[in-house]
């Protein structure tokens, strides 16, 4: 059987996404910011927007990757096929939620944070770790859904 290249991963990773609940996701993850930076405000001590928008960040990849997941007999043909190859690859996949929500919380720390480059950068590698680690635990869960959808 040939392997599949970094490319070719991408590529099935991308099409497993592209059938992902984005509005769900968008509406989820900026209720928990909103929540969590209303919860700073109530509650004793500082307000932190870096944690309030990463947190949503975190939220908006997770719920996108496990909901792109969820049912793997939706969409065309080659959604199909993607979110089978995800599912038999979990944590191939979870690689590419993990990367994107990363990079979409660098400039949140650069910015917000100001803590300085590799500061920003550290933070924003771990935020990315986290979501991998958790769209990969689920993606594991659901790995049953794989052998079902056959």
């Amino acid at each position: 059987m040939n392997e599949l290249t970094r490319r070719d991963e991408m590529s099935l990773a991308g099409a497993a996404l592209r059938g992902a609940p984005w509005k769900a996701a968008a509406i989820t993850g900026g209720a928990t910011a909103a929540i969590s930076f209303l919860m700073g405000i109530i509650l004793p001590g500082p307000a932190d927007l870096t944690w309030a928008l990463c947190l949503g960040i975190s939220v908006f990849s997770l719920v996108a990757s496990v909901g792109a997941v969820s049912k793997p007999n939706v969409g065309d043909r080659v959604t199909r096929q993607a979110r089978l190859w995800s599912l038999r690859h979990p944590w191939r996949f979870a690689l590419y939620p993990g990367i994107a929500a990363a990079i979409v919380m660098y400039p949140v720390q650069l910015v917000f944070d100001q803590e300085g480059v590799f500061g920003a950068a550290w933070d924003a590698l771990w935020g990315g770790a986290l979501v991998y680690l958790m769209a990969a635990i689920a993606a594991v869960s659901m790995k049953g859904r794989a052998q079902s959808a056959r």
